[in-house]
């Protein structure tokens, strides 16, 4: 979805049966109250906050780290590229040389991967998506980007593609060094290869270790 202005709705609609890890309950949306039987409409909402289009404070993972409502805006807002990355196969890894746009991406950016594995979002094979290699994940944070974005579930192996005892080594990588991350981006296809300003707005929850995401993106005027 998108506007006169340019902007590009990149989050997906949060619904009951949003495709997500098997690990987290079914998020619920309900009518409190409803007219007219009540004087106005209220909605009540339960749900983990990395359902969804989300993004991950460091506190995720590292214990120390910082929480959703402890981040400097301008962590979450700013200029950025819609990298376009090689066609991977499922379970496959994305290596840096896959980055198609990588040349472009500068210091301070945040990074917006297009796979084009959310064109998949709903169907039976969306969890069986490419992941983001160590050795990649180290190339992003040396390139000193302050966001990535992944149209996939996570930047981390898919979980059928886990051995016992896995670490979430690129989530540890990432936000080990203060690159948030944010899952689940969808509709790049207007904005792929670009340059752009983007805009990632979580909730403001107290001490959350990620939120809920409206994130928005528009090509730079050159």
């Amino acid at each position: 979805m998108s506007n006169g202005e340019g902007w590009v709705d990149i989050s997906h609609r949060l619904v009951e049966d949003i495709p997500r890890l098997a690990m987290f309950p079914s998020p619920r949306y309900r009518r409190f109250a409803s007219m007219p039987a009540d004087p106005m409409n209220v909605t009540s909402i339960e749900m983990v906050t990395h359902v969804g289009t989300h993004v991950d404070a460091p506190s995720h993972f590292m214990p120390s780290g910082a929480a959703i409502d402890q981040l400097p805006l301008d962590r979450l807002v700013g200029r950025g590229i819609v990298c376009r990355v090689a066609p991977t196969e499922a379970l496959g890894l994305i290596e840096t040389d896959a980055l198609i746009d990588r040349d472009r991406i500068e210091a301070g950016d945040i990074v917006i991967l297009d796979t084009g594995w959310a064109r998949q979002f709903g169907q039976a094979g969306y969890h069986a998506h490419p992941s983001l290699s160590e050795n990649l994940a180290r190339w992003l944070v040396a390139r000193r980007v302050k966001l990535v974005a992944v149209d996939l579930p996570t930047p981390d192996l898919a979980v059928q593609a886990r051995s016992p005892g896995f670490g979430w080594p690129v989530h540890h990588i990432l936000l080990g060094a203060e690159v948030l991350i944010a899952e689940h981006v969808t509709n790049l296809a207007a904005v792929s290869g670009q340059r752009v300003e983007a805009l990632f707005a979580p909730l403001c929850i107290a001490g959350a270790d990620g939120a809920p995401v409206r994130a928005l993106v528009r090509a730079l005027r050159r």
